[in-house]
């Protein structure tokens, strides 16, 4: 797991399955889960790469797991190159387990991975 400088704050994990107004303003604003992760720090909303290169700048460098997500998603370039890898493995994973699509957009046809 990340740990988050104490500078940034505390770092809230909530489930996109479970709702709650967080999910509200991420689907009014078109986001889709099932395709990147989001950010929310203070008023601004991050998605996909955006979000884990915003998060590798705000993670400590203690350890080696913190250190290396700093290393690799600092940039926003290799974000954008390695982000889409770690998705497809994210969305494998979920269909290898037979998990359902959260479709928080209601797109027709698109309850499964």
């Amino acid at each position: 797991m990340v740990r988050v400088r104490a500078a940034a704050g505390t770092l809230k994990l909530l489930s996109a399955r479970e709702g709650g107004p967080e999910m509200d303003r991420i689907t009014a604003l078109g986001l889709d889960v099932d395709e990147g992760m989001v950010l929310i720090a203070g008023d601004e909303l991050y998605y996909g790469s955006d979000a884990i290169h915003a998060l590798s700048l705000l993670s400590s460098r203690s350890g080696l797991f913190n250190r290396l997500n700093f290393l690799v998603f600092r940039s926003k370039a290799l974000s954008r190159v390695i982000y889409p890898v770690l998705r497809a493995g994210r969305n494998l994973a979920l269909k290898l387990l037979r998990r359902s699509r959260i479709n928080n957009l209601e797109l027709p046809e698109n309850d499964r991975f």
